[in-house]
């Protein structure tokens, strides 16, 4: 009898492992960036600071070879920073970086790192504008290193310059961080499309980089006739682009996974005179102009509006029939399947365009418990 009872405590024990393993198994700390633009309208008591890893202020601009403010900004910029360094007394742990360039203000960087003297002389500027706002890095958001972004100019020589310009960043701010103790950032943002991969060699870059915020996004924009999801996960359409694809290409140019953080918006985009057949996806329209998120919540509020999903992109779409008016956006369903593919693809986290985008909170909190399922547990 006494040996039965031992081998019945022994299968209990057995059978306990497992389970007690599984919940002391330490979750893996993902990052989540925001970013934060700096003309909008905002305070910080307004960003949820708990919620997120990393801010990225955007944007410093790259002008005479220099990085400095954008042209009137300079105070404004001044108060912003000040105000995201209040977030730290909410989270200790959270990074503030400035963003340099983005669509509008990269036409700077192709000139201004030609030359070693110039990629110097940038690098000291940046390091400048970090110690005066005590910053904890730098993003580089040079949109692109060998192609024309908003008409800007560019060279083939792009593709060394720009692993020139990253190496002697991160030389400086390690070199810095002996000087202070602190361990400085070095970031970008990085194209969610082929070509840029094409122009460039991440492979190498990402050598002298902390990680890379992929812009998977604006897969359909205001140039595009035919209505599509600007920020699908998986490919349908004709296209053929979505998140996947673009970390998919990351990795197959020698970027480790461990260095992808996955950028998902915060907007979504309109097309107006669309017909209703399969609810306006993949119809002839006229674009009519970018929403934010609170903007689209409050229209899938509206009974003229049907929210359809696209199970094969698991990308959701709003139709109104009476206005025939087609939208493109990201919700929490389709978040939180971009959040699982995260974890299941061992990324080190997501990006977002931008905080004041959605003023609800519901996207960001979407984010945040998908890449943190333990915290809705009591």
């Amino acid at each position: 009898m006494k040996k039965i009872k031992f081998l019945i405590l022994l299968i209990l024990a057995a059978c306990s492992k497992p389970q007690q393993a599984e919940e002391h198994t330490p979750q893996k700390d993902y990052f989540i960036v925001g970013y934060v633009a700096g003309w909008k309208n905002w305070k910080a008591n307004q960003i949820p600071a708990e919620k997120l890893t990393h801010i990225n202020y955007a944007f410093a601009n790259v002008k005479d070879g220099l990085v400095q403010h954008i042209d009137g900004r300079q105070e404004r910029d001044s108060l912003n920073f000040i105000e995201l360094q209040k977030l730290k007394s909410v989270n200790p742990d959270l990074k503030i970086l400035v963003s340099i360039g983005g669509w509008t203000h990269s036409k700077g960087f192709s000139e201004a790192v030609s030359t070693p003297e110039g990629i110097k002389k940038l690098t000291k500027s940046g390091i400048e504008f970090l110690k005066k706002y005590n910053l904890d890095g730098l993003d580089y958001d040079w949109e692109y290193p060998g192609l024309p972004g908003d008409n800007n100019p560019y060279q083939k020589a792009d593709k060394e310059n720009f692993i020139a310009m990253v190496k002697s960043f991160r030389e400086a701010l390690d070199s810095l961080g002996q000087i202070t103790g602190k361990t400085y950032l070095s970031t970008i943002a990085s194209g969610g499309f082929r070509s840029y991969q094409e122009a460039n060699d991440l492979g190498k870059a990402q050598e002298y980089l902390d990680f890379i915020n992929i812009m998977a996004y604006d897969f359909y924009t205001a140039g595009d006739r035919l209505t599509g999801h600007h920020a699908n996960l998986f490919p349908n359409g004709a296209k053929g682009r979505s998140a996947q694809t673009a970390v998919e290409e990351h990795l197959e140019f020698g970027v480790p996974a461990e260095k992808l953080v996955l950028g998902v918006p915060f907007y979504g985009r309109m097309w107006k005179k669309v017909p209703g057949k399969d609810g306006g996806l993949f119809q002839v329209g006229e674009f009519e102009k970018g929403l934010p998120y609170h903007q689209i919540y409050a229209l899938s509020l509206n009974s003229n509006y049907t929210r359809f999903w696209d199970e094969k992109a698991k990308a959701p779409y709003l139709y109104s029939a009476k206005d025939s008016t087609w939208i493109t956006y990201e919700d929490p369903e389709s978040l939180k399947a971009k959040m699982e593919f995260i974890r299941s693809s061992n990324l080190a986290g997501a990006m977002f365009w931008e905080m004041t985008e959605d003023n609800t909170g519901t996207l960001l909190k979407a984010v945040f418990e998908g890449l943190n399922p333990n915290s809705q547990k009591p």
